[in-house]
């Protein structure tokens, strides 16, 4: 092909006009692209979570946050581990045989790894309300001279025992949620993880 004829300036400009709409097609292009990925927060949300549970005494509740939903780490004491055993006959699935709910090492009476403390989703199962904590049994609850202690949804009315376990005759259809984790130590405890690497 001959060179004859083809005006260099031409060439010249048009050389740089791509050059500036592909530079230009790059910078729009990247606010989309990095709009696909997700955000450090995002990432965040799903990571496991390290508790440290030195300072929860007995029959106290701690509540962090684990992918957006608040977790309850309870430390039980011995007299609320005995009503675990009590309060069978009134509860709807005290065996949790619902597999979803739990992680088969939580398939148990206390639900737990360790009997002592009890860690849960705390969203409650039939519409996703956060159930009250009513710990103390008794009337001191509100509940009735009856109630072994445990948590009481104010929405429909749900409740569950001390191990998250619901009871009969309620709106709620299942347990409350153990989460997978795990002890790193005597004092820290992974949520979101567990030896298995479950997540």
């Amino acid at each position: 092909m001959s060179e004859e004829g083809v005006n260099p300036q031409r060439r010249r400009l048009l050389l740089a006009t791509s050059g500036l709409g592909a530079v230009g097609t790059v910078f729009a292009l990247t606010p989309f692209v990095l709009s696909m990925m997700p955000s450090a927060r995002a990432k965040a949300a799903g990571a496991p979570v390290e508790v440290d549970i030195s300072k929860v005494e007995p029959g106290q509740l701690l509540t962090v946050e684990w992918r957006g939903k608040p977790v309850w780490i309870l430390r039980r004491t011995p007299e609320m581990l005995k009503a675990l055993t009590e309060d069978e006959k009134f509860l709807a699935d005290p065996k949790s045989s619902v597999a979803e709910q739990q992680p088969t090492y939580a398939q148990n009476t206390t639900r737990s790894l360790k009997p002592e403390f009890l860690v849960l989703v705390g969203i409650c199962t039939h519409l996703g309300c956060s159930p009250a904590q009513r710990l103390v049994a008794g009337t001191a609850s509100g509940l009735g001279d009856d109630w072994p202690g445990g948590f009481f949804c104010p929405c429909h009315g749900s409740k569950f025992d001390l191990a998250g376990r619901v009871f009969k005759n309620v709106p709620a259809p299942t347990n409350l949620q153990v989460p997978p984790y795990s002890f790193i130590s005597d004092t820290r405890i992974a949520i979101g993880v567990d030896k298995q690497g479950a997540a």
